[in-house]
């Protein structure tokens, strides 16, 4: 099945992708199926201590009632006693309930980062290549910190708000049925306006996540770009669309910020209405005789908190629609399906597999693109020998490379290494077999040593040095302050293209896989690097099977044969000679470049005397 097919299944219903309960909130709850132990725990302790807070102030209340209608100090002990208790517990379940629901959300947190890394390697790189790394960041980050408000702030806090408000109408209702019927229709206003708005919440949120992600996105391009915007004189230009990117987050803010404040006045005043009809019902009860005077404080304390954990909730759900939009990008991403997936059964070849390429009949469009990037293409390298693929740009050479390290399927025909299809191959076992030297060279934040040693972890000192050695790196290497445990910086900032290159190669001959992909591998090296480097190579692909992407006449003449591609398609094969001879497309690519040399001016001595 093609990558776009796959897509389309997963977001069918019914499919892996959108499903009734794929929302953010249905999506959060399901990921706490691990953690229901936890989750109880949560829960009450989080009733305990609002209820506890609640039989507190009701408790003092009651007390000053009846020191005020004259109560003795022997009456007084056991609701002073009850009243030591409840505010012990309240302060223990406080602490409980911090400590247990941040534990939990942490714990589920860690869990979510975990899964979307593992998203991310899994979609990588070709869904990774239609997303903008600043917005990947801040799925990977921020949206999912969003998710601290819902586990640790929303659930219990919902559940408490749900229980210990009924408690309370209960205590009321038994002083007085008055009271709680007074107070009931109050109750429910506050609740309902959270959910009366929650589809506006939705929206608004959803606009300020995605607002927020472009401008991650816009500030992650100017930082890595920053050379260039200095360069070209772009700064003002730049600046110029972070800050339209900037004003459009704000007013997303703006909306989302007027929206809350006109959801908390109106909770702020349906509480406020309730507490005073039941002031005024107490008081009338107490004129009539029907309500004793030392339940007054009580009824009217009970009606003061019996909104706190309603209010508790309806702040938390001002935040909800952030959360819920942050959390759909990111079970968004998680249910993304993979361009490529292993074949069942998919077993990594039990002997080893002979350094040999063939592309039979392969065709190829990326998701969502126009015309084919390959049509038809068929050719073969056989154990030991170099292949050059060389065209115009856009011609199909890097989508070539890319379909042999399995990174899209083909959707027609057959590439396989040692007569295995790549694609019956387990893609950890096909990674194994290539060792590829991309055109654009990522070094990570870390030593050169570690830099070179992730092509194989388990390599010694020397056996990192020796890939140096070979990579023509090893003198520049040397020359550093800190030798092989000089950091390399940044996307390997400190370095010249040419030195990144050489490490990247130190990495492919390190690794010493049965087949060798050189993206443009010596683009970045002078003339002189260039030919040592090529020599250094030529002792390294005995034996294997290599594939060279490459524009220089020097590296292309130095493959045993030369494939040409022109509009995806495979136009001429054979020798650097034979193809000259023939004087068709290669011939014509050459005489380009050829000319193109002898045009670059030279001013080495045009200031002489």
């Amino acid at each position: 099945m093609s990558a776009a097919a796959q897509q389309a299944a997963a977001r069918a219903p019914g499919g892996r992708g959108e499903t009734p309960f794929s929302s953010g909130f249905w999506q959060l709850l399901w990921v706490i199926r691990g953690y229901f132990g936890m989750m109880a725990v949560t829960i009450v302790t989080g009733v305990l201590n609002q209820g506890a807070t609640i039989a507190a102030a009701g408790l003092g209340a009651y007390m000053v009632g009846q020191v005020a209608t004259g109560a003795t100090a022997a009456e007084l002990r056991a609701p002073a006693a009850a009243l030591a208790f409840a505010v012990i517990l309240r302060a223990a379940m406080a602490w409980a309930e911090m400590w247990v629901a941040h534990d939990l959300a942490y714990r589920i947190l860690a869990e979510l980062r975990g899964r979307l890394y593992a998203a991310l390697e899994r979609l990588a790189p070709g869904y990774l290549i239609q997303r903008r790394s600043g917005d990947v960041a801040s799925a990977a980050m921020a949206d999912i910190e969003t998710g601290e408000w819902f586990y640790a702030h929303t659930i219990g806090t919902f559940v408490g708000a749900v229980i210990v408000p009924l408690l309370a109408f209960v205590a009321l209702g038994a002083m007085h049925w008055a009271l709680a019927v007074a107070l009931l229709p109050f109750a429910l206003l506050v609740a309902g306006v959270p959910l009366a708005l929650r589809r506006r919440a939705a929206r608004q949120g959803e606009a300020l996540r995605a607002d927020l992600g472009n401008l991650n996105a816009e500030v992650v391009d100017g930082v890595q770009g920053l050379r260039e915007l200095v360069a070209f004189g772009y700064q003002r230009r730049f600046l110029s669309a972070l800050e339209s990117h900037s004003n459009r987050l704000v007013r997303s803010q703006l909306a989302y910020g007027m929206r809350a404040g006109i959801e908390q006045a109106a909770v702020a005043a349906f509480m406020s209405g309730g507490m005073l009809s039941v002031v005024a019902v107490a008081a009338v009860q107490v004129s009539r005789g029907e309500l004793d005077p030392a339940y007054s404080p009580v009824a009217i304390t009970l009606a003061i908190f019996v909104f706190v954990p309603i209010h508790a909730i309806a702040s938390v759900a001002q935040n909800l629609g952030i959360v819920f939009a942050s959390a759909d990008r990111t079970f968004h991403l998680l249910r993304e399906p993979a361009p490529v997936m292993d074949a069942p059964g998919a077993t990594a070849p039990e002997s080893e597999v002979e350094p040999r390429i063939s592309f039979q009949g392969v065709t190829f469009g990326y998701p969502g693109g126009g015309d084919p990037a390959l049509r038809d293409v068929s050719f073969e390298i056989a154990p030991g020998e170099t292949v050059a693929l060389v065209g115009h740009s856009g011609a199909g050479k890097t989508t070539c490379a890319s379909l042999l390290m399995r990174f899209w399927d083909a959707d027609a025909g057959a590439i396989a290494i040692g007569g295995h299809d790549v694609r019956q191959l387990p893609q950890r076992s096909l990674r194994e077999l290539i060792a590829w030297v991309p055109q654009d060279i990522y070094l990570f934040n870390s030593s050169l040593r570690e830099n070179i040693r992730m092509a194989r972890p388990g390599a010694t000192d020397a056996e990192v040095e020796d890939a140096a050695r070979a990579a023509q790196a090893h003198e520049f290497i040397a020359d550093m302050p800190r030798g092989y445990d000089t950091v390399a910086g940044e996307r390997g900032v400190q370095m010249s293209g040419g030195q990144r290159q050489r490490i990247a190669i130190a990495r492919a001959l390190l690794k010493d896989s049965p087949v060798l992909v050189l993206d443009e591998a010596v683009s970045s090296l002078d003339a002189r690097d260039e030919q040592e480097l090529n020599l250094a190579l030529h002792v390294v692909r005995q034996g294997r099977a290599t594939l060279v992407i490459a524009h220089r006449l020097s590296t292309i003449r130095s493959a045993d044969r030369i494939v040409v591609l022109e509009d995806g398609r495979v136009v001429e094969e054979g020798t650097h000679d034979d193809l000259l001879a023939r004087g068709r497309v290669y011939s014509a690519l050459i005489a380009a470049q050829t000319e193109a040399a002898h045009h670059v001016p030279d001013d080495s001595g045009s200031h002489g005397g």
